[in-house]
């Protein structure tokens, strides 16, 4: 308790007062990009005078603090049960840095009233973007019909029992004298003991010491729903492994980088579970205190199971004793700053490839300090430091850079590391997805292969990727899955195996289809005061074939999220396969009042006018949506076909050239261009594409007889 006291997990959240305000609130103004901002007090209570939701300014009285360091945010109660966090926040570091002062969280844009991203908006919203993991024993209380929060929780910031569950027994257990007879001290989430690091004289690496036993991933499961990129799919249940209640992200294109470097606010477990450190047994509680969080003298740390001698020497680092380039953690951990001020380290401990960054357009650690040198000069003067070795030949960071732009030759090296068990499961489970992402049927047996892993995280991309199989082939891979011991996995089984619910005969196998379907339901309805939600559920019940049921998710994702594009496009697709276009156009038209410049809602109308033969108003919307988002092919493709179709060939081919350039493996666009450069009698430039699709396909029938015509 003595450490807790004062930590960031006691100060998470505090009723605002004058000893926990920490924000220079005498009266004084700010502004940014047109926001006012009026910070002052009346007596204990403190305000900010600044535009509310409907855009009138108004006096708005702070309730809690949010955090302390390095900065520390406020909130605001606002109707509906809602709790709103400033888009300004106080920094908390010392003047002497650049600190004691308000700062914008969104320093390069204007945020009006009615962005997704004002301070009043979705994305601000305590209750259900930050409450469950800066308070205890949190109950959201969302209430749909209502559109509101009755949100509780057991203690305001992150208490015991947020870790080690319902304290009773444990009181118990101290009121009893210590009785040994309870075990764990009558914790309900005992973290065990733990296995201790031992530096023995001749090594270079602490190893455990005996006894040999398991312990600590327990811990990471404790900390992972809080430190980690994820959406949770079941009620909190202390003593639950991570993924029976929540689905993490991978290391999936904008959160990482190819080599998995953090990009987007992704905390710490996504990076963490790729680290050798992770794979010889190291927890959070190895590095950090459990209960006062700090590190002093990160480098300290790691000389406690890095011996100095061998590491922390100008022989390993080849930097000044003392300097910043001689620091462990410089080079294995570099930091990426979040929210303007907050400083976070990458704790996936890298050996720095300047080489690999510079071909995957990743971070390099050696660059970021001298800025002045480029990456070449960085990878030269590592591989001098090595004799002139260079680094290994293929690095998974390449693999899965030349996955994510489909490159010729990604698939086999994708499969080669989704069945490398030595690698991380993240990093196999990553790889998994894009492979799946090819569509090549050359690869299905090892798709097939990753239902069987061992670990959860393959099994679960697996299942989600073997969707493209025919009806009964996904039915006799998937049954099995629906039995998987993990709920993550049995939910996505479900959603796969959904549209073949009906033709199913089998008693037994029913109970078990349904049972699944109601924890996916469940686990949508975990976030019903998001619209992704309810859109996998219109989803869900389209695939059921319960129309009237996916278009009222549709609608209530509408109503519940009208910035959130893909309620519109979906809910516009299924009156367009019901016959409706009408009320499609309309949905469309609805949606681009709210985002003009929605690239979704753009494409979607374009082919619906090409579908009713306005070819002119069509290709505005398709040439706007390929433009607006040039990292997906299928919109070029969709613009390219749309001009040739109208007789201007050349500029057809130019906008679907442009995009092969952009997506040198995508199998659409060479077949694209290569049949169009056919019709238009330009064999040989239709063999060169041709050619370049059998490359990256040669197993593909469609692909060897478009060559065979061609030559």
């Amino acid at each position: 308790m003595g450490l807790w006291r004062g930590s960031h997990h006691d100060l998470a959240m505090q009723e605002a007062d004058a000893q926990t305000v920490l924000g220079d609130f005498e009266d004084l103004t700010f502004e940014h990009r047109g926001e006012h901002f009026r910070f002052h007090q009346q007596g204990d209570r403190f305000f900010v005078e600044t535009a509310g939701a409907d855009g009138v300014t108004d006096d708005f009285e702070i309730g809690f603090t949010f955090g302390v360091e390095p900065l520390q945010q406020y909130l605001v109660r606002l109707p509906g049960g809602r709790l709103q966090a400033l888009g300004v926040a106080w920094d908390t570091r010392p003047a002497a840095v650049g600190g004691q002062r308000w700062f914008h969280l969104q320093p390069d844009e204007a945020i009006p009233p009615g962005d997704v991203l004002h301070w009043t908006g979705p994305a601000g919203n305590w209750n259900a973007m930050c409450a469950d993991c800066h308070s205890t024993n949190l109950q959201k209380g969302y209430q749909l019909d209502g559109d509101r929060y009755e949100t509780h929780w057991s203690e305001l910031d992150v208490a015991c029992e947020a870790c080690h569950g319902p304290g009773s027994a444990h009181l118990a257990w101290v009121d009893s004298g210590a009785d040994a007879s309870l075990d764990g001290a009558g914790l309900e989430v005992p973290l065990g003991s733990k296995r201790v690091w031992q530096l023995r004289e001749e090594a270079r690496i602490a190893s455990r010491a005996p006894p040999s036993e398991p312990g600590g991933r327990g811990e990471i499961d404790v900390c992972a729903p809080c430190h980690s990129r994820r959406s949770r799919i079941a009620e909190a249940a202390h003593g639950d492994t991570f993924l029976d209640l929540y689905r993490p992200a991978l290391i999936d294109e904008g959160l990482y980088h190819a080599d998995g470097q953090i990009e987007d606010e992704v905390y710490v477990w996504g990076s963490f579970v790729q680290s050798r450190m992770y794979s010889a047994g190291v927890t959070c509680s190895d590095c950090h205190d459990p209960h006062g969080l700090r590190i002093a003298e990160p480098d300290a740390v790691c000389a406690g199971c890095h011996r100095a001698e061998a590491f922390d020497t100008p022989a390993h680092h080849h930097h000044p004793p003392g300097s910043a380039g001689a620091s462990c953690v410089a080079c294995h951990m570099p930091s990426r700053t979040y929210m303007v001020v907050d400083d976070r380290r990458d704790h996936g401990f890298r050996v720095p490839r300047p080489g690999v960054s510079e071909r995957i357009g990743a971070p390099d650690p050696c660059t970021s300090c001298h800025s002045e040198r480029s990456t070449g000069w960085a990878a030269e003067t590592i591989a001098d430091w090595n004799g002139g070795s260079a680094a290994p030949r293929v690095h998974p960071g390449e693999v899965l850079h030349a996955g994510r732009r489909q490159l010729p030759g990604a698939a086999a090296s994708l499969a080669s590391l989704a069945d490398d068990r030595a690698r991380p499961s993240i990093l196999r489970a990553s790889a998994l997805r894009l492979l799946g992402a090819q569509q090549d049927p050359a690869w299905l047996p090892t798709l097939l292969a990753g239902l069987r892993d061992p670990e959860p995280l393959v099994r679960l991309v697996a299942t989600e990727a073997v969707e493209v199989l025919p009806p009964r082939d996904r039915w006799i891979a998937l049954e099995p899955m629906l039995r998987d011991e993990v709920g993550t996995v049995r939910i996505e089984a479900a959603r796969v195996l959904a549209p073949l619910r009906r033709g199913i005969t089998d008693p037994r196998a029913s109970r078990n289809l349904d049972s699944a379907l109601e924890e996916y339901r469940e686990a949508q309805l975990q976030n019903a005061d998001r619209p992704e939600s309810h859109v996998n559920l219109g989803l869900l019940h389209d695939r059921l074939g319960e129309a009237k049921l996916a278009q009222r998710a549709y609608q209530t994702a509408v109503r519940v999220g009208p910035w959130f594009m893909p309620g519109y496009i979906n809910l516009a697709e299924l009156h367009r396969t019901q016959g409706r276009e009408p009320d499609s156009e309309r949905v469309l038209r609805q949606a681009l009042t709210h985002h003009p410049d929605s690239a979704d809602a753009l494409h979607a109308l374009g082919l619906l006018l090409v579908r009713h033969g306005k070819l002119d108003q069509a290709l505005v919307s398709l040439e706007r949506a390929s433009i607006l988002a040039p990292g997906n092919p299928r919109y070029a493709y969709a613009h390219g076909i749309a001009l040739s179709s109208t007789g201007d060939l050349e500029a057809g081919l130019d906008v679907l050239a442009r995009a092969h350039e952009r997506h040198p493996g995508n199998p659409d666009l060479l077949v694209a261009l290569a049949t169009l450069h056919r019709d238009a009698g330009q064999l040989a430039t239709a063999r060169i594409h041709a050619q370049k699709l059998l490359a990256l396909r040669p197993d593909d029938p469609g692909a060897q007889a478009l060559m065979r015509q061609l030559e």
